[in-house]
């Protein structure tokens, strides 16, 4: 049985807004009633404990030597509102984008040491995770909305007629002022969201994950065992539609017992497109993808963890295909999971080879350093660094930081470095600490739920040579291949 304590999830729809373009009007206050609670599960720790003593003291920076934070860009105006979270980054040439609850902001990091804001779009729409391709910006809203536009929209509920929620799609050509395009409907709206092109490159496949089904919901009916793929023909954007809902647990998926959840869909899927893979991460679930036919992907491979992962969050591969890694947000992000009484291998990473199109459990990894039980931190969101023979990853822990740490030996990985700036309390929990943390020309950029865009070095010969690979657009979602 699920333990009666709850764990704040970060899913909640805002305050409304405009986008580019358009006359704004008075931001609404936030959407609280539209805040998602999970069940905590065994070996949590929540807000109104006794806290622990800290590791380090608020205000303290804890880092290895060769890992050093060398810019900011504090989050402003609505986009700094209490509830108006930073979430997902993506990129493209020498812009930034970074989603929040509020909508998504655009910073110029040509010079990534002075980065510079030069877009804030008010858009609301729970997280509103962004993808990039070419000219156009996909985001992602996991909250009814009033409307399928940026205009006048305010939170509503499922018995009010019109509610909407799904994606949107901007035009971002000059990135400096996004256009509102178009927007598409989608069954339990669209949590997360992963892009995998046409081969030929006319056509975007948008695969739109979901979860969270209801009988109370007419566009969120149980059961949901499936996501949507929306086609977005690039040269007309206006004329994006769902052409499949694929059904990817037939069987209803694993029924979760006292620690594992059930899977009623999926958090979240990451592509391989050169290598026509893809890795699904389903609330209960592990899977392994074939995505050869895009609006055809055909599960290949499914594992399940009822010991130790509570809830499948997200999936790195590396470089070469043969391993992946899956990520357990124990506690939904809002919960101390990274304290001595949880212990190593919960809210941790699970590495998995892949031979022969099978998945095989290799190890667990959690960044080594005890945190406090006022500080909310699990494995949350990163992505591979282009090392030649190596497998390394960095990713943001919330406030656990952001580790670097090396899974090339799949059964021995190891932190390399890390930057930890401390709890935001020492009394209390308290929301914070990077939501997601990714390798990009050179750069480790970090979106901070609280603290806006931060931006890291880190001074090591292969962090160096890994500078040299440069990509013109990056969505940590859909991997690139760093051959070539």
């Amino acid at each position: 049985m699920l333990a009666a304590l709850s764990a704040l999830v970060l899913s909640a729809g805002l305050a409304a807004a405009v986008p580019a373009g358009a006359v704004p009007g008075d931001p609404a206050t936030p959407d609280t009633s539209a805040i998602e609670v999970r069940p905590a599960l065994p070996g949590q720790r929540l807000a109104g404990i006794e806290a622990a003593e800290p590791r380090i003291l608020s205000g303290e920076i804890d880092r290895s030597k060769n890992m050093r934070n060398v810019a900011r860009v504090p989050l402003e105006g609505t986009f700094a509102a209490t509830g108006a979270y930073g979430t997902d980054l993506a990129f493209k040439g020498n812009y930034a984008i970074a989603g929040n609850y509020n909508g998504f902001a655009v910073y110029n990091i040509k010079t990534p040491t002075r980065p510079k804001k030069v877009a804030q779009v008010d858009c609301p729409g729970a997280q509103n995770d962004v993808s990039i391709y070419g000219d156009l910006l996909v985001l992602s809203v996991d909250s009814l909305r009033n409307n399928n536009t940026c205009v006048n929209d305010r939170p509503t509920s499922p018995a009010q007629p019109g509610a909407w929620e799904g994606i949107r799609v901007f035009d971002i050509s000059k990135p400096a002022k996004p256009r509102y395009v178009t927007s598409v409907l989608t069954a339990c709206g669209s949590h997360t969201h992963t892009l995998a092109p046409s081969k030929n490159g006319k056509d975007l496949f948008v695969y739109v994950s979901s979860y969270g089904p209801s009988p109370t919901q007419p566009n969120c009916l149980p059961p949901h065992d499936k996501i949507s793929i929306v086609k977005v023909p690039v040269r007309n954007p206006a004329a994006a539609r769902v052409v499949a809902t694929p059904v990817l647990f037939p069987d209803g998926g694993t029924t979760g017992d006292d620690y594992s959840s059930d899977t009623s869909g999926c958090h979240d899927i990451t592509a391989y497109p050169k290598k026509d893979i893809a890795a699904g991460a389903c609330m209960g679930d592990g899977i392994l993808l074939d995505i050869k036919d895009r609006a055809r992907p055909r599960v290949i491979d499914r594992v399940q963890d009822t010991d130790n992962f509570a809830f499948w969050h997200s999936a790195t591969f590396n470089n070469a295909g043969t391993k992946v890694v899956f990520t357990d947000e124990l506690g939904g992000g809002g919960a101390a999971t990274c304290n001595d009484e949880v212990g190593p291998q919960r809210g941790a990473n699970g590495v998995y080879d892949i031979r022969r199109n099978k998945l095989k459990f290799a190890s667990y990894f959690k960044m080594p350093r005890t945190q406090s039980d006022t500080e909310n931190c699990v494995a949350h969101n990163g992505s591979l660094i282009p090392v030649k023979g190596r497998d390394i990853m960095v990713q943001a822990w919330y406030q656990g930081g952001t580790s670097v740490w090396d899974f090339t030996d799949s059964k021995r990985p190891r932190e390399l470095e890390y930057f930890d700036r401390g709890a935001i309390s020492d009394t209390a929990l308290q929301l914070g600490g990077s939501w997601s943390s990714y390798w990009y020309n050179g750069y480790v950029y970090s979106s901070d739920i609280t603290r806006g865009l931060e931006v890291f070095t880190i001074d090591t010969p292969w962090a160096k040579k890994a500078a040299k690979k440069k990509l013109s657009i990056f969505n940590p979602q859909s991997q690139p291949s760093f051959n070539g």
